[in-house]
């Protein structure tokens, strides 16, 4: 199929997980990196949290949306895997290992631990809703 007219692109809006509390699972992120809620977000609303926005900057990246229920991953063991995952680089092992202190503190949780490899020096970790994500060493 020949396209006869000039097109643009969609332009990429953020990311959106499903949780069972919106407000905890945005308050995670927001403490452990450092974002901030979409203006009118800062504060919970008296209907119900059911969609929050976090940006960086000016830019959009998560968004957390109600669900009644959700089956949390359970990879690297178990029939449900990951499905998707969320990326964050730091600048060395040793900042790997001052975060990881941070993510358990705001209830994450351990689920693979590389942080010896000598190529890639990883951890991944479950958010307090199961989603995982990995805090990695930027080569």
């Amino acid at each position: 199929m020949t396209e006869t007219r000039p097109h643009s692109y969609p332009t990429f809006r953020q990311v959106v997980l499903d949780t069972t509390d919106a407000r905890a699972s945005a308050e995670f992120y927001r403490l452990l990196f450092g974002f901030t809620y979409e203006p009118g977000h800062e504060t919970p609303d008296p209907a119900g949290d059911d969609w929050l926005v976090l940006r960086n900057g000016g830019t959009r990246l998560l968004a957390f949306q109600q669900v009644p229920s959700l089956t949390a991953a359970t990879w690297p063991d178990g029939a449900v895997p990951q499905q998707l995952h969320l990326d964050f680089g730091v600048r060395s092992v040793d900042e790997l290992r001052v975060h990881h202190d941070r993510v358990l503190a705001h209830g994450g949780r351990l689920l693979q631990d590389r942080i010896d490899d000598p190529d890639e020096p990883l951890r991944v970790y479950a958010d307090p809703a199961g989603h995982p994500f990995c805090l990695f060493v930027l080569g």
